[in-house]
């Protein structure tokens, strides 16, 4: 008996027509972020970096002359960290107890115990102390000094000063390698990546991030030696650790200031003042691609990123009437709007 193949056939090829959409729009549904909530802070002035503490469930939020201390899993204050004049960043030793922060008005770093969020030192450093990390295999802190063109290096313990490394221009942000005992600080008026020998305290590197200009945050992804350098010309560049060759690159939006890296999810992210955070992957073989891009709010520039939760949280303050916070470097602020902004991966 005949038999009509033509349904037969109409069921092959809408299926290779799904599988073959399937293969150019790839189902990335768990890498979509969105808005969750806002943690409202206020008060004058606007913000700079923001740092997790996994452990200890917080994330600290600079704000001016202080920084403000958030419990991560209920997304609210509790606490502050007051006399850090023009702060700018805030680093975390765990295991020692001890936070620090970068004070820019007064070209000095406090030594904070995190238990009573009370300042128990304060240490000198060069001008302008802007990022700012804690080095764990030698329990050390490293302020990268913006005006000074140097890094000022001490105890976590102490407070004594062991060193002052020169660097070729102005440091941005820094990120360490404690297993290659390397950190790696953007140049921002070089356009390149300088490496520094934790062990020496030694200048060993200079990479250029070519296309990349202007670079001012970065993300390492320490598995696979690759590092994320957000620049000004609108890329984020991703760059070997180990030999500094540049292995692509995916377009951004503009101001960016922080990225952030996410092992768990194998995310790059670049947040940008123009009221951006694009998010990016590398494949297996490599390929860096853009697999979405966020809308936030202008002015939120800043950010860091909760490993646990996989959420992002971003500090902004919105603009006055007339000021563009989207295109200014420095917007005019309404006061009483600063606050965090927290998105998190569809579920």
């Amino acid at each position: 008996m005949k038999t009509n193949s033509r349904p037969l056939l109409g069921a092959l090829t809408l299926a290779l027509v799904l599988l073959n959409l399937a293969a150019i729009t790839p189902c990335r549904a768990a890498d979509q972020y969105r808005f969750l909530k806002e943690i409202p802070i206020g008060g004058e002035g606007g913000g700079d970096y923001l740092t997790t503490d996994e452990a200890a469930r917080r994330l600290y939020v600079t704000h001016a002359t202080k920084v403000v201390v958030i419990d991560l899993d209920k997304n609210e204050v509790v606490g502050e960290i007051a006399d850090t004049p023009g702060i700018h960043g805030f680093a975390v030793a765990p295991e020692l107890g001890r936070g620090f922060s970068s004070n820019g008005k007064e070209n000095k770093a406090s030594i904070v115990d995190l238990a009573t969020l009370k300042t128990l030192s304060k240490v000198e450093t060069g001008a302008n102390p802007d990022a700012i990390l804690y080095e764990p295999q030698h329990k050390e802190v490293y302020t990268f000094n913006g005006r000074a063109n140097s890094a000022t290096i001490f105890e976590a313990a102490s407070g004594k000063v062991t060193a002052t490394i020169a660097l070729p221009g102005k440091p941005e942000f820094a990120v360490v390698d404690p297993k290659a005992g390397r950190i790696y600080v953007n140049i921002e008026d070089k356009h390149e990546v300088t490496v520094i020998d934790t062990q020496t305290h030694a200048v060993v590197a200079h990479w250029p991030i070519a296309p990349g200009e202007e670079p001012s945050g970065m993300a390492i992804d320490l598995a696979h030696h690759r590092l994320f350098v957000g620049c000004g010309n609108h890329l984020m560049p991703m760059l070997d650790s180990t030999s500094g060759k540049v292995l692509g690159s995916v377009p951004i939006g503009d101001h960016v200031d922080a990225n952030r890296f996410d092992a768990g999810t194998g995310l790059a992210f670049a947040s940008c003042g123009d009221g951006t955070v694009t998010i990016a992957r590398a494949d297996a073989e490599g390929k860096l691609t853009v697999v979405q891009t966020l809308k936030t709010a202008p002015g939120a520039k800043t950010m860091t990123l909760d490993a646990k939760t996989h959420r992002i949280y971003l500090s902004a303050s919105k603009a006055e009437a007339g000021s563009d916070n989207a295109k200014a470097k420095r917007p005019k602020m309404l006061p009483g709007s600063f606050r965090v902004l927290v998105y998190e991966m569809e579920k």
